[in-house]
């Protein structure tokens, strides 16, 4: 079971001025992200069961970090499973290319856009 961590979304919350958009998946929600929404005021807006295109873009990346992430690893504890999501976050955002971002990794993508607005 992934236990929703307190200190980082509470950190967060006031930055979120738009619900959270996420498919009906137990890991997005069950009662604990429910109970996180609520306390830190962020509104969750589910798409419809069976109709993935509402949200293709997380559905795609709900979908990946699912079949590689939660799927495939066993969470001995909070501290592990923060350690196992953080490592498939930055091999997903720093060294994997994406083409939706012209083959390229999140963080290119990230400092050839900061560059481009200076």
């Amino acid at each position: 079971m992934i236990h929703v961590n307190q200190e980082l979304p509470l950190r967060l919350a006031h930055l979120l001025a738009q619900p959270i958009t996420s498919d009906t998946g137990s890991e997005f929600a069950g009662q604990a992200m429910d109970y996180w929404a609520h306390q830190v005021g962020v509104k969750l807006d589910f798409i419809r069961p069976g109709k993935p295109v509402e949200n293709s873009y997380i559905e795609s990346f709900n979908g990946r970090l699912r079949d590689e992430c939660l799927n495939v690893e066993v969470f001995l504890d909070l501290a592990d499973a923060q350690s196992k999501i953080e490592k498939w976050r930055r091999d997903y955002n720093e060294q994997r290319p994406h083409s939706a971002l012209a083959d390229r990794t999140s963080r290119e993508f990230a400092l050839v856009a900061k560059e481009r607005s200076n």
